[in-house]
């Protein structure tokens, strides 16, 4: 896990250059008018972007945009498909949509998961170890997979050592629950479900284990940054003013108030999503993006999972991993400060 105007194929000869003229500019007027398609769904590094759409901050930027709620991977196969112009994606996921699909190109890196992927065990299990021989459910070649992958390496271990059970995100507490499985490895909310649904279960690996494992980022589609750059660059702007509230802790209660009703908890059931996730702010986004090896890296990031993605056969051959990043509109903002 884009229709396009066609203002201009159908604008007709007229008779007089000024009329000429005027049609034509109201064609870009409307153009620009046009918002942009952004999807988001309820990742706690993503839903912040309510707040901004309830405070009106991207009417007080000057740009239009249609925010639509959809869920994780259905959002990627709609923009695959080309219905919207920007999608939030990990780095991996990106780059198999990029090689199965349709190119994507990030401009902003929201934050890194830091305890909201989870991989969770059954009751009576304590340790990766001890998942030895048995079944766990995850949604085969996504970040929930490389999560696991990750854990069983740091314990010595490999697949060979489990049996994967494909389960779609949304449907692993319930498996866990039904006793098909003896672990699950999911992302919030399924996995703080799945916690609260199986008495006695525990984590036992998370991303906070391995900061920088995965990265949550805003990709959009090549075409549209090349045309509208300066509205993308906006959208960035109203993100890191977002940003900027989320950090002041006067504002905590009405952050939590906005984003938990966006998904249908309470202030108080939401706040530990909101501390599992690391929201970067502009200078801590800048440090990610500059090219190096390892995790500190949304690059050196993107290389361990694009390893991942060829390894299981997501897609034949390794992606080049610097097509996929423009950090350019987040340094020409941290200048402008």
């Amino acid at each position: 896990m884009k229709p396009k105007s066609t203002l201009f194929s159908r604008v007709r000869s007229l008779a007089g250059a000024a009329l000429t003229v005027t049609v034509l500019s109201a064609a870009v007027g409307t153009l620009k008018a046009e918002p942009l398609k952004i999807a988001y769904n309820d990742w706690p590094g993503w839903v912040p972007w309510e707040i901004a759409i309830q405070k009106g901050w991207f009417e007080e930027a000057g740009v239009e945009v249609d925010f639509q709620w959809i869920d994780y991977v259905k959002s990627m196969e709609t923009y695959a498909a080309g219905g919207l112009d920007g999608c939030h994606m990990t780095n991996g996921d990106a780059l198999v949509t990029g090689a199965t699909g349709k190119p994507a190109v990030a401009i902003l890196i929201n934050d890194f998961s830091n305890g909201n992927d989870m991989f969770i065990a059954a009751p009576g299990i304590e340790s990766v170890e001890e998942m030895k021989g048995k079944k766990v459910g995850v949604e085969e070649g996504f970040v929930s997979h490389l999560l696991v992958l990750t854990a069983l390496e740091a314990n010595g271990m490999s697949e060979d050592d489990i049996e994967v059970v494909n389960t779609p995100n949304g449907e692993t507490p319930q498996v866990l629950k039904s006793g098909a499985v003896s672990g699950i490895s999911a992302w919030q909310p399924s996995s703080g479900q799945a916690l609260k649904l199986v008495d006695g279960s525990k984590t036992i690996f998370t991303s906070a284990d391995a900061p920088g494992i995965i990265y949550d980022i805003l990709f959009v589609d090549p075409e549209s940054l090349e045309k509208r750059r300066d509205d993308w660059k906006k959208v960035v702007k109203v993100w890191y003013q977002v940003v900027d509230f989320l950090k002041d802790e006067d504002n905590l209660d009405e952050a939590l108030e906005i984003m938990a009703g966006r998904v249908n908890l309470t202030p108080d059931e939401y706040e530990p999503l909101l501390k599992g996730t690391y929201i970067l702010t502009l200078e801590e986004a800048l440090e990610k993006w500059e090219k190096a090896e390892g995790l500190g890296s949304v690059y050196g990031s993107s290389d361990v999972v694009n390893d991942f993605n060829v390894k299981f056969g997501v897609y034949d051959k390794p992606e080049e991993v610097e097509k996929y990043f423009d950090p350019s509109i987040t340094k020409e903002i941290a200048a402008e400060q």
